[in-house]
């Protein structure tokens, strides 16, 4: 390859979290029967190439796992499907989440659709990694990283997080 096209292209919905260290995206390729290949591969390229050292999928099926493998980037999959799978699957996740991005690691997080499982996710590790240390503000800083409104999936899964780190979220209102 040469050119633009040896350094892929950008993934969709592509979004930092904490800049050069942790980030989300939708899943390389597209959903469903938007999904192409062709993108994929372009979509991972761009991820090997500008440095990330492991991607992250939330996804419970293995969708594009091997395609990683084949283009050598490294990959771990931890399956949350949002916060009908309770707060202690939610602190499994975000106690994994947050070793997975030490060391200066540059991570990339999806699942399908950059969603608000993804974006609640987000917003839950800012609060359990002591970045941010209220739900409101927690809730504030992510709308405006990722530019987007959470609705209720998000904020349960923010206020999960607040409740199992047994402290005052602050105010809602």
């Amino acid at each position: 390859m040469r050119g633009k096209w040896a350094r892929g292209i950008v993934p969709r919905g592509f979004k930092w979290i904490i800049t050069d260290r942790l980030a989300v995206c939708e899943r390389p390729g597209g959903v469903g029967s938007s999904h192409r290949k062709v993108r994929r591969r372009e979509e991972i390229i761009w991820l090997r190439e500008n440095d990330f050292d492991l991607v992250v999928s939330l996804l419970a099926s293995e969708h594009n796992l091997r395609n990683y493998e084949e283009l050598t980037v490294k990959w771990a999959q931890l399956p949350y499907g949002g916060p009908e799978e309770g707060p202690e699957r939610l602190v499994e996740v975000l106690d994994r989440l947050v070793a997975l991005t030490a060391d200066g690691r540059r991570v990339i997080v999806h699942r399908d659709e950059l969603n608000d499982v993804v974006c609640g996710l987000m917003g839950a590790y800012l609060l359990w990694s002591g970045l941010i240390p209220l739900g409101p503000q927690v809730i504030s800083v992510t709308e405006r990283l990722l530019e987007r409104r959470l609705d209720s999936p998000g904020r349960k899964i923010i206020e999960q997080a607040v409740q199992a780190r047994g402290g005052d979220g602050g105010d809602d209102s």
